[in-house]
């Protein structure tokens, strides 16, 4: 790394990343970023190269990646001899996985729907204890 480069501490990295500080130190405990320079005093310090993997990471994980696959992605990102196809399997994977959470979502929430709509037609104002909802959710 160039001398003029700064150095960032963790609270630095943390706000420039948009990731928590203990976050970044579990990542370094499970080995996902390698561990952080240390200054005389003991306090990390964080250059462009971990600025760039924090931010990478942080970006998976919005994405819904699980830590197993961020690891993966991470490796293929920086080696020169993989196909990216390795990395389009790793998605594809992800988005049949976000593709079938919708289907599931979408299923709770056409019965949602049908609770509170039931609610509204037939109780809606009558005691609680009578509410059709809560008869909807005592079903088996």
């Amino acid at each position: 790394m160039p001398a003029n480069d700064p150095l960032l501490s963790i609270g630095q990295a943390a706000t420039t990343c948009g990731v928590p500080a203990p976050t970044i130190r579990y990542y370094e405990e499970i080995g996902l970023i390698p561990p952080a320079r240390r200054s005389a005093a003991g306090h990390r310090h964080y250059g462009p190269d971990d600025i760039a993997r924090l931010t990478f990471i942080r970006r998976c994980r919005d994405f819904g990646f699980g830590i197993a696959q961020v690891r993966l992605l991470c490796g293929l990102a920086t080696s020169p001899a993989e196909d990216c196809t390795a990395v389009r399997d790793i998605a594809a994977d992800h988005l049949s996985s976000v593709r079938q959470k919708l289907d599931e979502l979408r299923g709770l929430e056409a019965q949602l729907s049908a609770f509170v709509d039931s609610c509204e037609s037939v109780c809606c104002g009558g005691q609680s204890r009578d509410c059709t909802v809560l008869a909807d959710l005592a079903k088996a």
